[in-house]
């Protein structure tokens, strides 16, 4: 799951940004994902490169639960600009792989006019229902619904101060022995923020190729269409463009244990403007304690 579904593009606290660049990039590889359809099972014993490291994307979600009996634990660090942010994620299966619960805590240093402030965001609950496995025929999907609950600090601007609704639709497939395609659509709707009810709208994909089974090249792209309320209690509506070149590697342990480590660097466009971050990624993915399956 992309802890995203914990990158914070829907908190407040995410940067304002305008840009004209066209989400030509984000588009395209959301139709490659939804329209590919001629590679085989991704299963767990299939000895592809590409289904070596499946479940473990920087800034797109893909489409595969959890498996029965396994919990993953995420940490990802981004800094752009002048802005840091930290997210932790834990993923649990609900007693198979079609179902599955997970949880995600931001936090964030901001830099603002005051100064520097830091602190909790909104937690946000999720819930994703595995509606198909990938098939010699048909890719995966795994809609999520997340519940986003105002614990950070307005004031900070840590927090849009209202509960909020998120939806997210993930496709994946692999479609070469090597290459794995991801996309995403989705929305955040926002119950009550001065008066207002904004909703901002995302579409994004990524391009995986595996090197081996155990070290991933990567390529990310994200267009958001963020709506936001000022202090004036107007809608303001900006667009944004984000393509994140990365790499992984995962260790894999006789006992089941896969630990994945990832980078990558994020460029923003704003306008005609551009700026660079960096993004770190640390995956623990282990059975459940006493779970011997």
């Amino acid at each position: 799951m992309r802890t995203c579904s914990c990158d914070f593009r829907n908190q407040r606290f995410h940067e304002r940004e305008k840009t004209r660049t066209p989400a030509r990039f984000a588009i395209c590889l959301v139709a490659a994902a939804l329209s590919s359809c001629s590679a085989a099972s991704a299963e767990t014993d299939d000895k592809r490169p590409a289904a070596g490291i499946q479940d473990n994307s920087f800034l797109i979600e893909e489409a595969y639960n959890q498996e029965a009996g396994v919990v993953q634990h995420i940490n990802n660090a981004r800094r752009q600009g002048k802005d840091r942010f930290y997210t932790f994620t834990q993923e649990w299966p609900i007693g198979s792989q079609s179902h599955q619960f997970s949880y995600a805590v931001p936090y964030a240093w901001l830099k603002t006019e005051a100064g520097r402030e830091s602190g909790f965001g909104d937690l946000q609950f999720n819930y994703r229902y595995q509606l198909t496995k990938e098939t010699d025929n048909r890719p995966a999907i795994a809609p999520r619904m997340s519940i986003i609950v105002p614990s950070g600090s307005e004031d900070k601007g840590l927090s849009v101060g209202s509960y909020g609704a998120h939806f997210n639709l993930p496709v994946s497939k692999i479609v070469s022995d090597r290459v794995t395609l991801h996309g995403n659509a989705g929305f955040t709707h926002y119950f009550d923020v001065r008066g207002e009810t904004p909703t901002s709208y995302l579409l994004g994909g990524s391009a995986i190729y595996a090197v081996d089974g155990n070290f991933n090249l990567m390529l990310e792209g994200v267009h958001d269409w963020t709506e936001s309320v000022n202090d004036l209690a107007r809608s303001e509506r900006e667009r944004s463009f984000t393509l994140s070149p990365g790499i992984r590697y995962a260790l894999n342990f006789e006992s089941g244990t896969q630990v994945v480590m990832g980078a990558a660097a994020p460029i923003r466009f704003v306008e005609d403007k551009r700026d660079y971050g960096v993004f770190l990624y640390l995956s623990v993915e282990h059975r459940i304690m006493g779970n011997t399956k």
